[in-house]
């Protein structure tokens, strides 16, 4: 269990048992986190699965955050002393940009994909075997083969 920070999970679970008495958004280098304040206690909101405190870049993502996710509305400190626009430890990820891109690409070929499919079932033409389809196809096969000769 983290000692440092507080994940969002537990921190949602304190805020619905009124737990956590304040937050303060607090300015680093690279962005900004959270101080939660649990009675004469205070510990940053955290990352799943680390010791780490969470970050955001910008100060309405992190606002947001705490609006829609926490349900926190009031903020008692807003400390900007150590903020900086920049974090030399912290590198953009290059594979982001194409990773995004083949996202877009599959929800595209997904939408598409299922499009075609109701309007195969939409359409009001009968169906024909697959024996049917089979002997179509072999006889259109021959005939191709017999015009390449």
């Amino acid at each position: 269990m983290s000692t440092q920070t507080i994940d969002s999970a537990m921190a949602r679970r304190m805020v619905e048992a009124s737990a956590i008495h304040g937050a303060s958004i607090i300015g680093r280098p690279g962005g900004w986190s959270v101080m939660l304040k649990l009675g004469k206690v205070e510990k940053l909101l955290g990352t799943q699965r680390t010791d780490k405190p969470r970050m955001w870049r910008s100060l309405d993502t992190c606002m947001d955050y705490l609006r829609n996710e926490l349900h926190i509305v009031r903020v008692d400190v807003l400390d900007a002393t150590h903020y900086s626009d920049g974090d030399a430890s912290r590198r953009p990820r290059q594979d982001v940009a194409e990773r995004m891109k083949r996202a877009h690409e599959a929800a595209a070929y997904d939408a598409w994909f299922r499009e075609q499919v109701q309007a195969s079932i939409d359409d009001p033409r009968p169906s024909i075997s697959d024996d049917e389809a089979r002997a179509r196809f072999a006889n259109r096969k021959t005939a191709l083969r017999q015009r390449a000769q």
